[in-house]
């Protein structure tokens, strides 16, 4: 059975999640409780000695880092079209895990942390790079509706969760009508799970 190490709100465990979902695959969710500080425990610490979630075990297998878990799954599990194998059609899904590590995780995920979770990020900085980022890639969609190729792969899924729920950044996706039908367009896949929503705080 595969175990899924796992917090419920993070974006990076959810990619992971989703392709669980899509291909299909039985797996144990393992909850950490992030907040509490259970990745920092010496226990946690020897499956990843990162202290970073997601983890994923696999039987003999134990996997970091959500993009490298999504590569690992498409291949053992998916087929070609989840991670072409094709030099060219690799390095396209391949350019937007890149996107997925970087421009996603130093825009919308900071942004989102900021605004809804209380932590301590440039928020003004953050959703300019969101906004920065949202620009790219509605232009980049206008003439297509998946990121690397005529169909889904794992670019589209490592890029999905933290975009899915960039407005908790107060981050506005009206102006971007080509993400946002992205957007839907994953939520729509067979056995898809949508990212789940987070409530603003209250104001005091």
């Amino acid at each position: 059975m595969i175990r899924l190490y796992d917090t419920e709100p993070s974006g990076s465990c959810h990619k992971v999640r989703l392709l669980l979902s899509l291909l299909g695959l039985d797996h144990e969710l393992v909850p950490v409780d992030f907040h509490g500080g259970e990745h920092r425990t010496p226990a946690f610490r020897k499956i990843n000695p990162f202290g970073e979630i997601p983890v994923l075990v696999d039987g003999a297998i134990t996997l970091r880092d959500s993009q490298s878990i999504l590569v690992y799954l498409a291949r053992r599990y998916g087929d070609e079209s989840w991670l072409p194998l094709q030099p060219e059609a690799m390095a396209r899904v391949m350019q937007w895990l890149s996107v997925a590590g970087n421009e996603i995780q130093n825009g919308p995920n900071p942004a989102r942390r900021a605004v809804v979770f209380g932590r301590k990020f440039d928020l003004a900085a953050a959703q300019k790079a969101s906004h920065r980022l949202l620009t790219v890639m509605d232009a980049h969609l206008r003439d297509r509706d998946w990121l690397a190729a005529d169909h889904p792969t794992i670019a589209d899924i490592a890029c999905y969760p933290y975009l899915a729920v960039v407005p908790e950044g107060s981050v506005d996706l009206t102006p971007y009508p080509n993400v946002r039908a992205w957007i839907d367009q994953i939520e729509s896949l067979p056995n898809a799970v949508p990212m789940p929503r987070q409530p603003a705080p209250t104001p005091d």
